[in-house]
């Protein structure tokens, strides 16, 4: 089957084709039929995220299930799903909390599942799986609790993006920041996950999302999906902007979706006395953040990390899909450009470039 590869950073994706291990016990083997080009898997291509190479990169993935491995019972062959790239155990102290995105017995090692081997080869050579996922191409083998169990009447092209963008946005906002009706919320990076942020805050029931990007074109994708005020830094100081917008306060709710420390500071300091600002985005490796440890005792300003919104993936997942079905979700709106995977690069091009809210890779 087709993949692309990653073999160095700096480097285009080869898509080629790859040798893919039966699934093992617990395991799920899916078809996949639409992955989103997210920029966690940039990350990687220009080594702010180092992993092991070479790499089948992907993770935000949808599909339908080809196979299952021995004791698999949550899923079925014929089945539509979802690709999660958080494995869960299910009996750890954190699953038993209701906070599996955080299971403890997630392993440590990157590019391998759960056992600690692969299941993609080339000649022999062991390939590695990116988030577990591997799903830029045409087929993968996940852990059962990665395969989550969607309704069929869902375009898998559209149900891809709750793997990841979507459900990390969304859950940001509901989840881990819990916005309450009335408040005031600012978002710094109106991307893929940014704008998902966005429209978490306006479900939520916030009475004023302040955008804030450098380029106008996501702005206005901004506004589409429930922005109510927009600063441009490159035009405004940001800052006493969001100020202005706030009565000098600040806002309630601060979230950072590009993750450098510039942008993370600036994203604390527009938060209010009180307030909450959520980290969202992957910063790149070694990067580290200034800030006055007063600020925190005084204004009792919280800073926290949000990881994959806080989800519950086979409750929230299945959630966001009957919300989009019934049209109090916005997907479709995120897709700028389709493209087969033999154009996958392409897709990271437009991403780098900032011409697309999202773009879908599908496989026919």
């Amino acid at each position: 089957m087709k993949a692309a590869v990653l073999y160095e950073p700096g480097t285009p994706l080869v898509v080629e084709d790859l040798q893919l291990d039966p699934p093992k016990a617990g395991e799920v083997k899916v078809r996949v039929a639409a992955n989103g080009a997210c920029h966690s898997d940039l990350h990687v291509m220009t080594g702010d995220m180092r992993q092991p190479l070479p790499m089948v990169l992907g993770h935000e993935g949808a599909g339908v299930v080809e196979e299952v491995g021995a004791g698999v019972t949550s899923v079925k062959e014929g089945d539509h799903v979802v690709l999660s790239f958080n494995p869960v155990c299910g009996t750890c102290l954190y699953c038993t909390q209701g906070s599996p995105h955080l299971c403890e017995t997630r392993p440590k090692t990157a590019g391998v599942l759960i056992d600690g081997t692969t299941r993609l080869h080339k000649n022999g050579a062991d390939i590695h799986h990116f988030a577990f996922t591997a799903s830029f191409a045409e087929e993968t083998v996940v852990h059962e609790s990665c395969a989550i169990k969607i309704r069929d009447d869902v375009p898998l092209d559209r149900a891809c993006f709750v793997g990841c963008g979507t459900m990390t946005g969304v859950g940001a906002a509901i989840n881990t920041a819990q916005v309450q009706p009335g408040s005031t919320v600012a978002v710094i990076g109106c991307g893929g996950v940014g704008l998902n942020v966005i429209q978490g805050a306006a479900i939520a029931g916030a009475r004023q999302i302040i955008a804030v990007d450098l380029l106008d074109n996501k702005l206005e994708f901004a506004k589409t999906f429930g922005a109510t005020h927009s600063v441009n830094p490159s035009q405004d100081d940001a800052l006493p902007a969001v100020l202005e917008l706030t009565q000098g306060r600040g806002v309630d709710y601060g979230f950072e979706v590009i993750s450098t420390p510039k942008t993370i500071e600036l994203a604390f300091k527009m938060t209010a006395r009180g307030g909450t600002c959520t980290i969202v985005g992957v910063s790149p490796d070694g990067s580290r953040i200034s800030l006055n440890p007063n600020v925190f005792m005084m204004m009792e300003k919280k800073l926290q990390g949000s990881y994959y919104g806080s989800t519950r993936p086979r409750v929230d997942m299945p959630r966001l899909i009957d919300m989009y079905m019934d049209g109090r979700l916005k997907i479709d709106e995120l897709v700028s450009k389709t493209l087969p995977l033999e154009q996958v690069n392409q897709a990271y091009d437009l991403l780098k470039q900032g011409a697309v809210a999202r773009s879908v890779i599908t496989f026919s």
